[in-house]
């Protein structure tokens, strides 16, 4: 009879490698879990980037869906040092140097703002807000399954599967609600005139008047530790910077549970899996990298609209059509020449992250993937046609291009963070189309990283569905 060191050993310690460990160590059997880095967290850690004393973000940083996790949600993350800060404003996104869109956490708030298009506004956002749990329990599940909520998740999905320009179009959102829109769809990495990029603005919108976009006190860093602990609790063990190159190094167990995507699966397995699934896996699409920028700053970002002081979220990027111009760029192979920007300023609510009066900023655009192009000029630019005078502000800047996101964490292959390209067919058949996609052809290895479903966003739960896989497994061998 062989024996075995651990139950379960599973390598990568970002939030879904630490979910399955977690969720598979509350069962009882013992875990290790492996990570290359000398820090937990994968994409969601926090170091001095800049200057010393200022924290900042290296990969994620503001979490609706960690917020919204069930299983993050049953977890006491609190007792091992997570604490979130909400800002007064989830959301704010400039549109011109006239006009700002701001989405509050109040569907009524944001809609009055709006003017003409409240009505339109409501009608997108107060059912699917109202309901907003039942459609979390769908969404955060693995694609195919027993729909709880069926007829609600029906209505959700014809919308959902539209693009955000026909959305906009079908409610005829005028210049501030449609770029609003285009902001929140602009996370899907897809063109605006995408099928599906709509429901990517639904979810977001959905999640910014239901929990919020929080901030974590301390940085993403916070969260990472507290699975950590937990994880200890549970008499689960970690080992930092241990880089593993082969399934062949690790230790003896009964399952192993990966936290890469499909080209590192290839890499670990060698020559091991079925020709047919290695060719799926060899055309699993990654989608759009970015260009990420860090800041070290003396004062605030001198913003020209008073309402982007109080958010912890800016979008950048002007009207519907400049967005999505931008993102139709990307999608052509282009560097964008006004990209698209995603901002958080958490100093501004969490003092704690730089020295006293000084501020970070944390921004990205979107880039081809694998895109070497220096982006910081454009980003600049964009960020002072709405804040004019930034550039002074600047004590320190550091330029990561896609490539060396992906040297710092392999998972983010050519600069793409969400796991995979975000396509109808990638959204349903992630990393191939399968009732159990975590399961993979090698006995007791399973797949538990954001190529699974539910897909990108730090929640934990494609570790969560991969541990239920792997414990099935377990107790099938146990009988």
């Amino acid at each position: 009879m062989q024996s075995y060191e651990y139950d379960a050993v599973i390598v990568g310690a970002g939030p879904n490698g630490l979910a399955a460990a977690i969720r598979i160590a509350q069962h009882g059997f013992s875990t290790l879990v492996l990570e290359g880095n000398d820090k937990a967290g994968g994409a969601c850690r926090t170091a001095e980037l800049t200057l010393p004393e200022f924290q900042h973000d290296v990969g994620s940083a503001v979490h609706p869906l960690a917020m919204a996790s069930p299983f993050f949600l049953s977890l006491p993350l609190e007792k091992h040092g997570l604490a979130w800060i909400e800002p007064e404003l989830p959301l704010a996104h400039p549109v011109s140097d006239q006009v700002v869109a701001v989405l509050k956490k109040s569907v009524e708030e944001t809609s009055v703002a709006l003017g003409k298009d409240a009505s339109a506004y409501t009608r997108i956002f107060g059912p699917i807000v109202s309901s907003s749990q039942n459609l979390l329990e769908e969404f955060l599940q693995p694609i195919i399954h027993v729909p709880r909520h069926p007829l609600l998740a029906a209505r959700f999905g014809i919308q959902a599967l539209l693009s955000a320009r026909q959305l906009v179009r079908s409610y005829s959102l005028g210049e501030t609600a449609a770029a609003l829109f285009a902001g929140l769809a602009g996370h899907s990495f897809l063109a605006l005139t995408s099928p599906g990029s709509a429901a990517f603005g639904l979810m977001l919108g959905m999640l910014g008047h239901s929990v919020g976009w929080p901030i974590p006190r301390g940085g993403a860093q916070t969260i990472a530790n507290a699975l950590v602990e937990h994880l200890k609790t549970l008499g689960g063990k970690i080992r930092t910077g241990v880089f593993v190159k082969s399934l062949s190094e690790l230790p003896a167990s009964r399952v192993i549970l990966l936290d890469v995507t499909p080209r590192q699966l290839l890499r670990l397995t060698g020559q091991q899996l079925p020709t047919g699934y290695r060719r799926r896996l060899e055309h699993f699409r990654y989608g759009p990298g970015i260009f990420k920028v860090d800041y070290a700053l003396h004062q605030p970002v001198p913003w020209i609209h008073e309402a982007c002081q109080q958010a912890g979220t800016i979008h950048l990027g002007g009207t519907f059509d400049e967005v999505a111009q931008a993102e139709a760029q990307v999608a052509q192979g282009k560097c964008p020449d006004r990209p698209f920007l995603l901002l958080s300023q958490p100093t501004l609510f969490d003092p704690s992250r730089a020295p006293a009066g000084r501020h970070i900023l944390w921004a990205y655009g979107h880039v081809p993937n694998g895109s070497t192009f220096d982006m910081t000029e454009r980003i600049e630019e964009q960020i002072e046609r709405f804040a004019p005078g930034f550039s002074d502000r600047i004590l320190f800047r550091r330029s990561t291009p896609a490539p060396e996101l992906e040297t710092q964490n392999p998972n983010l292959i050519g600069g793409a963070i969400t796991g995979g390209a975000n396509d109808l067919w990638q959204v349903v058949a992630r990393p191939t189309l399968s009732a159990v996609p975590y399961r993979t052809p090698l006995k007791g290895v399973f797949l538990c990283s954001s190529s699974t479903p539910p897909g990108g966003g730090v929640h934990g739960m494609c570790g969560f569905h991969a541990a239920n896989a792997a414990l099935t497994y377990l107790r099938g061998q146990s009988s």
